[in-house]
Parts: structure tokens; C-alpha cells; sequence
């Protein structure tokens, strides 16, 4: 059996509490020596460094499962073991020494630092970790992601021509091996704010039962150098190994604005150089389709913009698809209507977006009718929408021409 030599290192004037310990590397003799540091508790200070010899059982073999960081972001690299041979060199001589039980954790603090793996099993139970101790990491199952929404194409009201078009990625994501080179990469979705272009990135995830990775691009801007351009290599990563999978770029204008003013927003141009990698297919992420969506796409970069294979447009609903959304949603309403006529507030809502019927008109109602402890009337309505008739200061148009 394995025996390792500890020898604790007293520091003088420690201040008295229970020790966390840290190696110090001393070779003797051409023979390398592990060293704890521990601060003890004690009654007197001591005078001079003490050296304490202890003899502890080095395990045979201990199994290991990746726990993780303790704090968790959408975007961290897990670290996968490619050779189990290799990742037990590795372990043993960063973890040698170290005391071994089940629960306990050991922290990466070379590749992937705080990455903490917990100790399963250990033989025998009390024990550290020694150069002869093998060393096994559980390999879990690989579970298909779960799509996580609702919606689906029939839920959506009017965007027709939009639904057409995406059948291409449908059909795509549902036999992608057979499109090869063909296979519809990238797609941009754009138009005014509220006509839909989320939900039917959501209801396509839902129709091809795939996964949807969605984010904002503005959660792609880091803090330090750097760290924009790795988040988007490790959302393609992670989107490649749920393959068939969709990721949806909402507000790309955030990042991807015309480079004449890329001045403005310099922070970002390593993000949009890392996008552009991404969706040219230099690292062929098979299975992977981008969605952007955008509501301004003429401050778009043409370098970002002439990588989507298919622009779709989303329109404004006309008076009877307004019509269908108001009756939709206000049969679900949880007060009861006395004396209203949607098809003229239909009529009095030309320019409104499907969400403004729902948010500005049809539950601003309800909260006023709450208000004031009746049903939802005509004027409810009607009230609501002159309040959202709001005029908002447009940008110069001279800015983007």
C-alpha cells in the first residue's frame, strides 16, 4: 500500500482558526516532498517554523464527477476528459496530497481554474490522493434538451408569408443530413417591434422539436477583452453538440451596426469578426442554424448582413388580422366585456402590432376596469388607445445615410 509523507509547516504568529491547506512544491534529494501549510490553533505563540512528519494512506482508486463552477453563466466552457490516461497524470500531480472522501471536492487551478470535480467513491475511505491512486470520472448519458416552449405556427395570427419561408429551416432541421452543403445556415428576421419575430423562432423549435439556444446580444458584450469573442464560440460550441439546433440572435443592431460607425461601438467589433466566423462555416457546425432578428435593418453592416442567406420581413397585421388578434385574446380576458366592439376598435388601431393590441390596449383596459370595479366598456378601450398613441423622437435621418 501507498504511504505519503506529509510535513506540516507551522507558520509563526499564525492567527488561530481552522486551516485551509495549499501545496509548496521542495524537492529533497531529487525526491519531490508534498508540504501543507496549516494554521493551527494554539494557546501561545510560537517561536520558530515547526515541522511535523505524518503518515497517510495513499487511495487506491477514487471516482470523480464533474460538479462544475460555483457560480454559473450561460456561457462557461465545460472541460470534457479526452484521454483518461492523460487526465490521470494530470490529476495526480496537481491533487497529490490532497485528503480524499466521499462528498469532499477538488478545484481545477491549471486549464480550467475553480472547475470543481466531487469525489464519488475513494478505497480506502480515508485516504489522499497519492501517484499510484487510480482515478475515474463518471460519464454521464447524454440526454436530448427538452424544447421549452408553447407556441406553435396555428397560435400565431397573420405572418404568412414569414411562416412559408421558414418551412425551408423546418425541413432542414428535420433531415439535415440530407442537405449537405444546401442546408439554410443563416436567417435574418426583421421588422417594426412586437410583429412576431420571436415567436416564430419559438414555434419553430416547437414544430421540429428541436432546441432553440436564444440570447440577447447585448449579453454577448463582456467586460474585458476578449471575453465577447469567447461567449459566441462557446454558444456555437454548446449549439453543436445539441445538434439539430437553432440559435436565435435577438436586437443583433446592438453589435452588428454599420462599421462607418463602428467607432461608436469599437467594444464590439472583436464579437461581430467572431459572429462572421461563425456563420461563414470556417468550423462547419453541422446541424446549426442562426436566426438574427432585428428591428432596424438598414443600420445593419453590409458584411454582417450579406451573410444571411433569406431576409424575412414582418408586417404590421391589417384590420381584420388586428381583428383576429383582439377576438383571440380578449376571450381569455379575465373580466367580462359589456357593450364593446372590436371590430371597431380594429378599426382605430391601424399601426398598432399585434403586441401593442395585447399590452397597450386590451390589458391596460383591464387594469382600468380593475380600477374602477366594472367591466371592461368601449371607453375603456378607447382611452387606452389614445394613450398609447404616443409620438417618440425619430433618430436624424441623416445619421445612417
Amino acid at each position: 500500500m501507498e504511504e505519503v509523507i506529509l510535513i506540516t509547516v507551522g507558520t509563526p504568529g499564525a492567527i488561530p482558526g481552522k486551516g485551509d491547506t495549499k501545496p509548496i512544491d521542495l524537492t529533497i534529494n531529487a525526491c519531490p516532498l508534498y508540504f501543507v501549510r496549516s494554521i493551527q490553533k494554539s494557546q501561545s505563540k510560537a517561536q520558530g517554523a515547526k515541522l511535523e512528519k505524518i503518515k497517510a494512506i495513499g487511495a487506491r482508486f477514487v471516482l470523480l464527477r464533474p460538479a462544475g463552477y460555483p457560480l454559473k453563466s450561460a456561457f462557461q466552457e465545460h472541460p470534457v476528459v479526452s484521454d483518461p490516461r492523460l487526465f490521470q497524470r494530470y490529476a495526480q500531480e496537481q491533487w497529490y496530497g490532497e485528503k480524499l472522501y466521499s462528498g469532499c471536492y477538488l478545484f481545477d487551478s491549471r486549464l480550467y481554474p475553480d472547475y470543481a470535480f466531487q469525489v464519488v467513491k475513494v478505497h480506502p475511505r480515508s485516504s489522499v490522493m497519492g501517484a499510484k491512486t487510480t482515478i475515474k470520472v463518471e460519464q454521464k448519458e447524454k440526454q436530448r434538451d427538452k424544447v421549452a416552449y408553447d407556441v406553435r405556427f396555428e397560435d400565431i395570427v397573420g405572418q404568412e408569408t414569414a411562416k412559408r419561408k421558414v418551412k425551408i429551416v423546418q425541413r432542414f432541421l428535420a433531415e439535415p443530413e440530407k442537405f449537405g452543403r444546401w442546408a439554410p445556415k443563416n436567417i435574418l428576421f426583421y421588422g417594426l417591434s412586437g410583429t412576431g419575430k420571436t415567436m416564430i423562432a419559438k414555434a419553430l423549435s416547437v414544430e421540429t422539436g428541436v432546441p432553440m439556444l436564444a440570447v440577447k446580444s447585448t449579453s454577448l458584450i463582456g467586460e474585458f477583452v476578449g471575453e465577447g469573442s469567447r461567449q459566441i464560440h462557446s454558444l456555437y460550441e454548446k449549439a453543436e453538440g445539441m445538434a439539430p439546433c437553432i440559435v436565435f440572435i435577438d436586437e443583433l443592431d446592438a453589435i452588428a451596426l454599420d462599421r462607418r460607425y463602428q467607432d461608436l461601438r469599437g467594444d464590439v467589433s472583436e464579437i461581430v469578426n467572431s459572429l462572421l466566423t461563425e456563420m461563414d462555416g470556417i468550423s462547419a457546425r453541422k446541424g446549426v442554424c442562426t436566426i438574427a432578428a432585428t428591428n432596424q435593418i438598414e443600420v445593419l453592416d453590409a458584411s454582417v448582413r450579406s451573410r444571411f442567406e433569406e431576409e424575412i420581413e414582418f408586417k404590421l397585421p391589417d384590420q381584420a388580422g388586428r381583428l383576429t388578434l383582439l377576438e383571440k385574446n380578449a376571450a381569455t380576458i379575465p373580466v367580462e366585456m359589456e357593450g364593446v366592439d372590436l371590430q371597431e376598435i380594429a378599426r382605430l388601431t391601424e399601426g398598432f402590432s399585434g403586441r401593442d393590441l395585447v399590452e397597450k390596449v386590451l390589458k391596460a383596459a383591464l387594469h382600468h376596469a380593475i380600477m374602477d370595479e366594472t367591466k371592461i366598456t368601449q371607453k375603456h378601450l378607447e382611452d387606452t388607445i389614445s394613450r398609447a398613441r404616443k409620438h417618440y423622437p425619430q433618430a436624424p435621418k441623416e445619421m445612417f445615410s
